[in-house]
């Protein structure tokens, strides 16, 4: 894709929008040289071959492909014309239609990338409007299997889901952890020890998820099977209503994505 496509990012030099472009950039999709990213306030120091402007209209007028990585809030505020072209909105809860009509497009894709895409170790959901053509769902598939893995999915209702399921990235491991962490302190465990210990956990458990990808109930059933101390601790976990909990979550994550799009 690199020397025949130029990608701008609308808030390349916000966390998300740059951790895109490492991941491009890193994965030889493209060259410093094929980014235009804008930004608000100052020039970042990073990606100094891309070109960095103010003006959001200069990128997609000089861009093949538009990426938009902006909070929602900020988006409402968001005027350029892309004249038919590629949009791709990584923004949680606004709608294709919405941003076909605003931006003057009917190619419009919403992909919801999280917060591994700095590690391309993402998993981004994607939904393409019907006027996204193959090669522009080319052009999607590489972008997102550089920030990790990817799914094409059919209909804004998945990705409004995935949004508070996939989209949260490493916040509901890092509940999870927390919890952990404060039990092993009050068990006498030093910090060092305790953080130590629970983030092992955390990144072996990931990392074998990711040699080994199996459904998550084979491996709980191996370890009730067992009846050891971790099938002890998971039938706790059981019934004092961990399910319900996560279930309540999701749930409101969800809600709170609606709102975000104005949806009722």
């Amino acid at each position: 894709m690199s020397g025949s496509i130029r990608i701008g990012i609308v808030g390349g030099a916000g966390w998300l929008g740059n951790a895109i472009a490492r991941s491009l950039i890193r994965a030889g999709s493209v060259t410093e040289e094929d980014l235009i990213l804008s930004f608000r306030s100052r020039q970042p120091d990073f990606h100094p071959k891309a070109h960095w402007t103010r003006d959001s209209q200069e990128l997609a007028d000089k861009s093949n492909v538009i990426i938009l990585s902006v909070r929602p809030d900020d988006w409402h505020s968001l005027s350029i014309d892309v004249r038919g072209k590629l949009v791709i909105s990584v923004m949680a809860g606004i709608s294709a239609e919405a941003i076909a009509q605003r931006h003057n497009t009917r190619r419009v894709v919403r992909a919801l990338p999280n917060a591994a895409a700095e590690i391309a170790l993402s998993y981004t959901p994607w939904l393409a409007s019907a006027q996204v053509t193959s090669l522009d769902r080319t052009i999607v598939r590489i972008i997102f299997d550089a920030c990790g893995t990817q799914d094409e999915v059919t209909s804004e209702r998945d990705i409004d889901y995935l949004t508070g399921l996939t989209g949260t990235g490493p916040a509901y491991p890092a509940l999870l952890a927390l919890a952990m962490l404060d039990d092993a302190r009050s068990h006498g465990l030093s910090e060092d020890i305790a953080l130590r210990a629970v983030n092992g956990l955390i990144i072996g458990a990931g990392g074998l998820l990711q040699a080994r990808p199996e459904h998550p109930q084979k491996t709980l059933d191996a370890f009730f099977e067992y009846r050891g101390t971790t099938a002890a601790g998971l039938n706790a976990m059981k019934d004092r209503g961990f399910a319900a909990a996560v279930s309540d979550g999701l749930a409101a994550a969800l809600e709170k994505t609606l709102v975000m799009g104005g949806q009722p």
